[in-house]
C-alpha cells in the first residue's frame, strides 16, 4: 500500500521502546523523573505533527526522500524505527480502541539538544524532518504469530561513498512493549498522559485537533552501532532504514539492494532511502 500524504494524519512518536536506546543518545536523563509501570516500559509519547496546530508542529514534516539539516545545530542524528499506521476510535471523546492496518519503515530524525523543555522540540523543525517508506505493509493481526514476527529492521548511511551500518540489525520482537501491551499502553497514554517534564498531556492536543481518526505513530528507535553513536548526520549524507521479512531477505542481501540502489516495493520488504538537504 502507498500513501504519499499523511496531512490528516495526527504524528505521535514513542520514547524509550528500545532498551539502551536512551542511553546511547544520552537522553536518559530527560526521564528521571517519569514513573513507569515496569523497568523495562516506554517512558511516554511525543507529538510530532498535530494538523492544523498554530504551533510549530503544525508544520507538515513527513518525506519519503529528503531529510532537512538544522539551521544552527549540527547535533542530527537518525531514528530508526517502525510506524504504525492506526485508525482511532473514540467513545465521548476517549480513546477506546486502535486498529493498527499496516507498518513501515521510519526516520524519527532527532536534534540532540540540551536546551529543549520537551521532546517535540527535538524532533520537528521544518518541512522534510521525518521519513517514511512509500510502501506500506499490511498487518494481518497485530499479535502473536502475525506477520510482524517475522520482520528485522536495520539502517544505515551513505557518506562520502561508503555504507555504514547506523542502528543495529534487530528483530521487531525486541521491542521492549509490542502487540496487544504495545496497544493497550498507547491507549491510555492518549488518555492518561499530562504536561509533565518533557512529556505533553495528548488527550488535549487531540481535542484541539479536532479528534482525529488517522494516526501514525513511531514506536521507537532502535540501539545504535558504534558508528551510530559516535556520528552525527551530515548534509549530503543519505540515510537508509529498512524493515524487511528475515523469511525472504537475509541482511547480506539487503546490504546488496542498498548498494546498488535498488528500492522494492512488495509486501516483505519497506525501504526509505532519505538524503540530507541545507535547511
Amino acid at each position: 500500500m502507498n500513501i504519499y500524504n499523511f496531512e490528516n494524519f495526527v504524528g505521535f512518536g514513542i520514547a524509550g521502546n528500545f532498551a539502551y536506546h536512551l542511553e546511547q543518545a544520552n537522553e536518559s536523563a530527560d526521564f528521571v523523573n517519569i514513573k513507569v509501570e515496569e523497568e523495562n516500559a516506554p517512558k511516554g509519547i511525543f507529538p510530532f505533527y498535530l494538523p492544523n496546530s498554530k504551533t510549530f508542529l503544525g508544520t507538515y514534516p513527513i518525506s519519503h526522500s529528503k531529510l532537512t539539516y538544522p539551521k544552527g545545530n549540527e547535533n542530527l542524528q537518525m531514528e530508526p524505527e517502525v510506524a504504525l499506521v492506526c485508525k482511532i476510535k473514540y467513545k465521548n471523546n476517549i480513546v477506546v480502541d486502535l486498529s493498527i492496518s499496516h507498518f513501515t519503515a521510519y526516520n524519527d530524525a532527532t536534534i540532540r539538544k540540551d536546551t529543549a523543555r520537551k521532546i517535540s522540540e527535538k524532533k520537528s523543525w521544518a518541512n522534510n524532518t521525518k521519513g517514511i517508506s512509500e510502501n506500506l505493509i499490511p498487518i494481518d493481526k497485530f499479535d502473536d504469530g502475525g506477520i510482524m514476527d517475522s520482520y528485522y529492521i536495520v539502517s544505515f548511511v551513505k557518506r562520502e561513498n561508503k555504507f555504514h551500518m547506523y542502528g543495529e540489525n534487530s528483530p521487531l520482537l525486541s521491542y521492549s512493549y509490542f502487540y496487544k501491551k504495545l496497544k493497550l499502553w498507547i491507549i491510555k497514554k492518549l488518555n492518561e498522559q499530562k504536561d509533565f517534564d518533557p512529556l505533553e498531556d495528548l488527550s488535549v492536543q487531540l481535542k484541539e485537533c479536532g479528534y482525529p481518526q488517522d494516526m501514525i505513530i513511531s514506536i521507537g528507535s532502535t540501539r545504535y552501532t558504534d558508528f551510530g553513536e559516535n556520528n552525527y548526520l551530515k548534509i549530503n549524507d543519505e540515510c537508509f532504514v529498512v524493515v524487511y521479512n528475515k523469511k525472504h531477505y537475509s541482511l547480506s542481501e539487503v546490504e546488496d539492494l542498498i548498494v546498488r540502489g535498488n528500492t522494492l516495493h512488495n509486501n516483505n520488504i519497506s525501504m526509505l532511502h532519505q538524503k540530507v538537504v541545507s535547511g
